[in-house]
């Protein structure tokens, strides 16, 4: 494991809600970063709950979330160490009750 690698392994360890994100919680540089945050926000999670990672400042981060998840887009949302997905998946998940109970330590 290279050392972005690492890192990013360490944050999602270290972090129970972890947001790879464009922009901040409180400037999203994107509209599925701000979907993303919303969504969180709508589950109650308090914005300082939230850890974010800013890749549109971290190049080898935004690279590397890609391959550590296997996913292909940003934003990635992470939960007491588990993958979740992005905007549309976190969507889903919320419209369901599903994102609810993951945030809340209770999923099935």
């Amino acid at each position: 494991m290279d050392a972005t690698q690492q890192r990013i392994d360490d944050l999602v360890k270290q972090n129970e809600v972890l947001l790879f994100m464009k922009g901040t919680a409180s400037f999203p540089q994107c509209g599925f970063s701000g979907r993303a945050i919303q969504i969180l926000k709508a589950c109650g999670v308090e914005p300082k709950a939230i850890k974010t990672v800013n890749v549109l400042e971290e190049p080898a981060i935004r690279a590397g979330i890609k391959d550590y998840s296997q996913w292909p887009t940003i934003p990635q949302l992470y939960v007491k160490g588990e993958f979740i997905g992005g905007s549309d998946i976190m969507m889903e998940m919320y419209e369901s009750g599903e994102l609810q109970q993951v945030l809340s330590g209770n999923a099935a």
